[in-house]
């Protein structure tokens, strides 16, 4: 059997995005931005999407743009707020866990001149909020704060509520990639970056704007998208990501619930069933539908072939790969075990039964890769 466990990193396209995808390509095919008929019925599909997004996240819907993917629109959240606050004179502060879009982001900005400052966390990968705004406090520069809502490797959510608090009047970039569609909307946000592949949808990002931040396009200029992003938006991409979102939006709180109890239900077997195991993250005040764990004396990589060839596809964010060579910078900075990682994450097509599956497959998974490794008598 097996089951495709690995939410986070994006899921199979909802049904009803895809009917809206077919939909969109007949009717949506043409510029939005011209003034013919099919242009006007592809704008009013371009605007139907926007304000179905927005309503979501609680936005206007002149404050959200659509990008390529989720990696473009983090980008673009935080370059773009930099160059809203004094572009080089202005003083980024971000967490130490944040997603490696953010993290590139902030190399970009250090590379022209940018001072940037990261943020430790604790063990549980939740950054200190005192901490946090005593670094943007000290900013040299006009201070930009970038904090996720919640973390991607280990689920904990961090404290936005508290943090914006501690630092009035300065813009928030908040990252909920992993967060929308999942768990409650983050609360205070000037600009704020999804993925729709996480909730069922298309390649799509979102970026939403609150009127009135400080925010300016770090691409060339072009009036497409509130001109933030450039170019012709894809709009039966954007169509389907749109309805994708209102669909699983619906049932959210309900799915919630439904995933917290497998995610408990794991973190207790796995801990029960494996020797040598550390379950990683806040056990109680995490996203709904991750949970990740670190075998000692296992390779990442080889534990995910095991898992694979049992039919469960799962991700490992502690794995050396061979084009950085270099472990998880989250478990580096939480100071947890960065060998034998894998990460479960759970979306609305996995079941009861495949949890208990997934958890009867994973101790014989890890004992045959400590054995392959000569580990198994340890």
């Amino acid at each position: 059997m097996g089951a495709h466990l690995d939410a986070a990193s994006g899921v199979a396209l909802h049904p009803i995005a895809r009917e809206a995808m077919l939909a969109a390509y007949d009717d949506g095919w043409a510029d939005p931005d011209r003034l013919y008929g099919s242009a006007r019925r592809a704008r009013v599909l371009l605007d139907a999407a926007r304000s179905a997004v927005a309503e979501v996240i609680g936005a206007r819907p002149d404050e959200v743009s659509f990008a390529a993917n989720g990696t473009q629109a983090l980008h673009a959240a935080v370059l773009g707020t930099v160059a809203g606050n004094r572009g080089s004179a202005a003083h980024l502060v971000h967490s130490t866990v944040e997603h490696s879009a953010v993290l590139h982001a902030a190399q970009a900005h250090a590379a022209s001149g940018g001072a940037v400052s990261a943020v430790g966390v604790d063990a549980l990968a939740r950054v200190d909020v005192e901490a946090f705004a005593a670094a943007v406090a000290a900013a040299a520069g006009p201070a930009v704060a970038a904090l996720q809502a919640a973390n991607h490797e280990v689920g904990t959510r961090q404290p936005l509520d508290a943090a914006a608090a501690a630092m009035p009047g300065v813009p928030l970039v908040v990252d909920a990639t992993q967060t929308l569609a999942h768990d409650a909307v983050p609360g205070p946000w000037s600009v704020l970056a999804a993925d729709a592949r996480t909730w069922g949808g298309p390649t799509v990002g979102v970026l939403a704007v609150r009127t009135g931040t400080r925010w300016r396009s770090p691409y060339p200029a072009d009036d497409r998208e509130a001109g933030r992003i450039p170019g012709v938006p894809n709009l039966p991409a954007i169509v389907g990501a749109a309805a994708a979102l209102r669909a699983v939006e619906v049932g959210r709180d309900v799915e919630a619930v439904r995933c917290a109890q497998l995610v408990d239900r794991i973190r207790a077997e796995v801990q029960r069933t494996v020797p040598d195991v550390e379950v990683l993250g806040d056990p109680v005040d995490r996203l709904p539908h991750l949970v990740t764990f670190s075998c000692l004396y296992v390779d990442g990589e080889a534990l995910l072939g095991a898992l694979d060839r049992r039919g469960f596809a799962v991700s490992s964010g502690s794995s050396c790969t061979s084009s950085t060579l270099e472990p998880s910078h989250v478990l580096v900075a939480m100071g947890a075990l960065t060998s034998g990682n894998i990460r479960v994450s759970l979306h609305h097509g996995v079941g009861s039964a495949d949890v208990d599956e997934f958890l009867t497959v994973l101790p014989g998974a890890v004992a045959e890769v400590r054995a392959r490794l000569g580990a198994d008598g340890l």
